[in-house]
């Protein structure tokens, strides 16, 4: 019986995967999947889907993440960076290099969890919404950070605690290895700025005949990759923001299929998958995010953003292909709510 929720948010699947589950539609990515993506893999080539995690750079794109600090670790007063054993043991001829990084887990090519993103909502049915994530778990409960109140955590002010419940360890835990499919917007559309709907989406599947299947990871090039690459980790923000398509998260049909096709994930070049500021999905109450809103708090489909489609898209065009095997796994770190990752792409 579920006891963190009576009412279920339209267009969820909390609760169909048992009440406890904090894995959402990665549940759908099973062995059987994992086959359909090997049986896609004809050549034996790969292709790195991550940009460099220095990338984009500066702060410009999110103010809020800062680039990656790479310092060495430390032996004593000294750094632990070409560090010659022999001075503290004359007989010893190694030397040692040994670094830390100080990382925003979400800079660069990132995913995000089930936990990244929540809303208002009424989960028990009497009138007073509550701040609550994926399947009902609840903000000061199970995802604990600095707030200004004591939650029931139990813990003071000031503690952070990070995602006791949909961390991005489970996505870890259960592998992020499956069948994946192309949708190269820039191809059909170029690189203008615009939402990108279903319309558009139903125009490129049948243009390339792409066979989306339950379980799928779907990645969408937009072509924002080649030029974050090209700015070289000084983004001009003016020219991101004017170009480049976002999948349009307020478009009816849109979120219809997804949550119809049971896709596990959506994938883009871009910072946000969507296009952004978005249209409000009512004049009311609605979430500045609405396909984060229908992807990690209703559906527990995952987003991947930032991530290197171009090579791998202009490979798939050539050869006639959409499909191919991915391999993405996120950090296994307890508490996260995202994560860097480095997919691989087979092919």
């Amino acid at each position: 019986m579920n006891t963190r929720w009576k009412k279920r948010p339209a267009l969820s699947t909390w609760g169909d995967f048992g009440p406890d589950d904090q894995l959402g539609r990665l549940n759908l990515l099973t062995a059987a999947k994992v086959l359909e993506g090997i049986a896609e893999v004809r050549e034996g080539q790969t292709f790195c889907l991550s940009l460099p995690l220095d990338l984009p750079g500066g702060t410009a794109m999110n103010p809020r993440r800062p680039p990656p600090q790479l310092n060495s670790t430390r032996r004593g007063e000294n750094a632990n960076m070409t560090y010659p054993l022999s001075r503290d043991d004359a007989r010893l001829s190694d030397v040692i290099c040994d670094d830390s990084v100080t990382l925003a887990l979400q800079y660069s090519t990132q995913w995000d969890s089930l936990a990244h993103m929540g809303q208002w909502f009424d989960v028990n049915d009497n009138g007073d919404a509550e701040m609550v994530f994926y399947n009902g778990y609840k903000a000061g409960v199970d995802i604990v950070g600095e707030t200004d109140y004591r939650g029931g955590c139990g813990c003071d002010s000031g503690t952070h605690l990070g995602a006791k419940a949909l961390g991005i360890e489970n996505m870890a835990q259960h592998g992020i290895q499956g069948r994946a499919v192309m949708i190269d917007i820039k191809r059909h559309f170029g690189i203008r700025r615009f939402a990108f709907g279903y319309q558009h989406l139903m125009q490129i599947i049948e243009a390339d005949n792409i066979d989306i299947r339950p379980g799928d990871l779907v990645c969408f090039r937009t072509g924002m990759d080649e030029a974050i690459i090209e700015m070289n980790g000084e983004p001009d923000m003016a020219y991101l923001n004017s170009h480049f398509a976002g999948l349009d998260g307020s478009d009816p049909a849109l979120r219809q299929w997804v949550h119809d096709s049971g896709v596990v994930a959506l994938l883009a070049d871009n910072p946000a998958v969507e296009i952004l500021p978005a249209k409000p999905l009512n004049n009311d109450f609605y979430p500045s995010h609405p396909l984060h809103d229908l992807c990690l708090f209703r559906l527990g489909v995952y987003l991947g953003e930032l991530w290197l489609m171009s090579p791998l898209a202009d490979w798939l065009a050539l050869q006639q292909r959409t499909a191919f095997l991915l391999t993405a796994p996120p950090l296994r770190l307890p508490g996260a709510v995202g994560s860097p990752t480095t997919p691989v792409a087979t092919v």
